[in-house]
């Protein structure tokens, strides 16, 4: 009998918990992706940056062996397996918890049982999973520092050894048009990926950051201009690097303050993944109800403002900019730009979550779902309503100097460092004497922050004032 292994967002050989069972009871296999265009996000850096990995994947696993590829509709793509394979009787693969995933693996599981296939998964993207630890009441938690606090006490899993047999691997193209498709879809991506792709790049810039990097991270991650961060969650999203090769290289390193919190930051990748199991709606559902009744303001014209980084504040116009430009943005200025398009524009986190997903090369849902929550005063342990992001002192206190402003606002380069964080505060003369004319060649800030602060707060307090009026129609739900 035959096996396939179903790869999804696990593109890698080693240390793979699926494929590790697979090779371990299999005397043939088929090794396989499928391509769901119901997927695809066409023209966006999330595309562009996952599908440069799939292909480097397949490149990588047809030295020795064959990637199937299937694509199309993905019950469709199934049935001509099975018609294919006839002898298929067992599917391996890593499930996914949450989300689009979860939502995926349960329709697959009904169909593999109407085909009597045995289905084999795992949980392999996360250290814990969505169901693993919770609180004495037997729920989820909600609040991270007790989540912490049980997760750091707990075995984590180590590293799986692969035993890699290319001879048990059907090697034979099953399916050469799909094939073709996907080569068509690998011919429109852009000619140089947007970052080094694959495990091998994944497992160099670990070992830099280890190396590096990591003892000064929790003071410099916060640094966009020095850009030390660990730089690995494109791979962690594509799976081309495992957690558990993460975390055990992670406790090699000698302890330090920077350590502990990048532990905590690994936490915090589970804690987000359990949020989003525990309440599946929450891409577009705030989970605090509270703030359901939000006013939002959604400008468009500031929106795409906002999107394009001319704000007229220097820190979110660089952060958003270097967002467009390169797939990526440093994670304490993903706060600021959220904290500013939600708190001083009044525009809906829904849109800011779904930009994000447009544009991030690291896009994982749970985590940006998360965030963007976190930021609007809407997830679980959020950041309380009132506690707003004033963009100008967080432009000071975190790019002093600013660095990463020049970088990413050419316009303000040749400016001091008394007015890099607010032009505005020049007079005419000063404009013309360092080449910035300000409405024309960088604009004036579209909010003022004081108003926009005062205005948010009557914003949030009418909507939790307003919730309280309404009845809990919660028993209705379908």
């Amino acid at each position: 009998m035959t096996s396939v292994m179903w790869f999804r967002r696990d593109l890698r050989l080693e240390d793979n918990t699926a494929l590790y069972h697979a090779f371990e009871d299999s005397d043939e296999l088929v090794l396989l992706f499928q391509v769901n265009p119901e997927q695809f996000l066409a023209d966006s850096s999330n595309h562009q940056a996952f599908f440069a990995s799939v292909a480097h994947f397949q490149e990588t696993v047809n030295q020795k062996m064959h990637l199937q590829i299937l694509f199309g509709n993905l019950e469709e793509s199934f049935t001509k397996l099975k018609k294919t394979v006839k002898n298929w009787d067992r599917v391996y693969f890593n499930l996914d918890e949450r989300g689009f995933g979860a939502e995926r693996d349960q329709k697959m599981r009904e169909f593999f049982q109407e085909n009597q296939i045995i289905v084999h998964d795992y949980m392999d993207h996360h250290l814990h999973g969505a169901t693993e630890i919770k609180n004495q009441s037997g729920d989820p938690y909600k609040v991270y520092t007790p989540y912490y606090n049980q997760w750091k006490q707990l075995t984590k899993p180590k590293p799986v050894k692969v035993a890699i047999s290319a001879d048990k691997v059907t090697k034979d193209t099953l399916f050469p048009e799909d094939e073709e498709k996907f080569a068509e879809l690998v011919a429109n991506l852009l000619d140089k990926p947007l970052y080094e792709v694959g495990t091998k790049a994944a497992k160099k810039q670990l070992e830099n950051f280890l190396l590096e990097n990591v003892v000064d991270y929790s003071k410099a991650r916060d640094l966009p201009a020095e850009d030390r961060t660990s730089l690995l969650s494109p791979y962690l999203r594509t799976g081309e690097l495992s957690i558990r090769t993460v975390w055990q290289q992670l406790q090699e390193a000698d302890d330090s303050e920077g350590k502990q919190t990048f532990e905590k930051e690994l936490c915090w990748r589970d804690f987000y993944n359990m949020i989003y199991a525990a309440n599946p709606k929450q891409k577009q559902q705030p989970i605090q109800t509270n703030f359901q009744f939000i006013q939002w303001d959604n400008d468009d014209e500031n929106f795409q403002r906002w999107q394009e980084g001319k704000t007229g504040y220097p820190i979110v116009d660089a952060a958003m900019r270097q967002l467009n430009q390169t797939g990526w943005m440093h994670n304490r200025l993903r706060m600021i730009v959220a904290s500013f398009l939600t708190k001083d524009l009044l525009i809906d986190w829904r849109r800011g979550e779904k930009y994000f997903q447009q544009q991030l090369i690291d896009y994982d849902p749970a985590s940006n779902i998360g965030g963007w929550q976190w930021a609007a005063s809407t997830g679980t342990d959020a950041v309380p309503y009132f506690r707003i992001f004033n963009p100008t002192t967080q432009s000071e206190r975190f790019d002093a100097e600013g660095e990463f402003i020049r970088k990413y606002v050419p316009e303000l380069k040749d400016l001091p460092n008394k007015f890099i964080h607010q032009p505005e505060k020049m007079k005419e003369a000063e404009q013309r004497e360092y080449g910035v004319i300000l409405g024309e060649d960088y604009p004036l800030p579209i909010v003022h922050h004081k108003e926009a602060r005062r205005k948010a707060l009557s914003v949030y307090e009418n909507s939790r004032e307003f919730a309280k009026e309404v009845p809990d129609d919660s028993s209705d739900e379908e």
